[in-house]
């Protein structure tokens, strides 16, 4: 690892205003991750509500929300007139602000949050009516299964409806909570990412917590971001000619409108397209 690469990082790092992130919120103590998730609610589906309606999605319906984090977001659905929702994650620290929102909002009812892989959803065959997917398709190990297993659990006529920013997005590597300069991806390689990460939140209240939670190590004891699986549009594209689905919806939504052209080539649209979004009925 060169450390003259982290140098050079840290130091074009404090050109660039941090964007809003609720793990900073949270230690600031201005809000809660699930407090911040909730009031993001209605920006969570807003692409998809160019084409459906809320009530299309939640409206007496059996509801999972898998990549929950801290269900703020799956609470805001809650309050859309579902008749259930469930919300999944793998991180069990978040249940606790979740059960406590939803108490707060009154939604205990309807609201149930599960810890367990979407590669093996504890579910039986067709069970839910809708399954949202919002920014968590790009952290999912082994993306095909888990939209596989989404098939598996939904109704006839069920729809899972998904969304993920590309991993060239400016912010794709998803460490705007220390890291502030876009696309850093591209220019720094993964060890001087890790090591600059690192250094930056290892004394902050939740440092250690952040970075068990973005960094890992494989069987060879090398460190590598195990939170994000590098989703891009041709990867995502890949999967779903495999996957033998059909997406009765599918656009690609650009960072600005004058980046739209950009935003339509081949190769340029993984750097200027802000979000992915897509629906499945099965």
């Amino acid at each position: 690892m060169s450390s003259m690469g982290v140098t050079i990082l840290k130091g074009l790092n404090r050109l660039f205003k941090l964007p809003s992130h609720p793990f900073n919120m949270q230690n600031d103590g201005i809000k809660t991750y699930a407090e911040w998730q909730f009031e993001k609610g209605s920006d969570t589906i807003k692409f998809f509500l160019e084409k459906f309606t809320t009530d299309e999605m939640f409206k007496d319906k059996i509801v999972l929300d898998i990549g929950c984090g801290a269900a703020g977001k799956t609470l805001y659905y809650a309050k859309c007139g579902v008749t259930k929702i469930y919300g999944l994650d793998v991180v069990s620290s978040y249940e606790e602000q979740a059960t406590d929102l939803a108490d707060i909002k009154g939604l205990s009812d309807k609201f149930e949050y599960v810890i367990a892989d979407g590669r093996k959803l504890p579910f039986g065959d067709n069970t839910f009516d809708s399954i949202i997917m919002n920014d968590s398709l790009e952290h999912v190990d082994d993306p095909a299964i888990v939209i596989s297993e989404c098939h598996r659990v939904l109704k006839k006529g069920g729809v899972l409806y998904a969304n993920f920013p590309p991993y060239y997005h400016p912010y794709g590597a998803h460490l705007s909570d220390a890291i502030g300069m876009p696309w850093v991806q591209m220019f720094f390689s993964d060890e001087t990412l890790i090591e600059t990460y690192k250094d930056l939140v290892r004394d902050l209240p939740d440092g250690q917590n952040r970075i068990n939670f973005r960094i890992s190590k494989n069987k060879n004891g090398k460190e590598y971001f195990s939170y994000i699986n590098r989703m891009t549009i041709k990867k995502f594209h890949k999967i779903m000619v495999k996957s033998g689905y059909d997406m009765s919806y599918y656009k690609e939504i650009p960072l600005r409108s004058f980046f739209a052209p950009l935003a339509k080539l081949p190769i340029l649209k993984e750097i200027f397209v802000k979000m992915v979004v897509l629906v499945i009925k099965k």
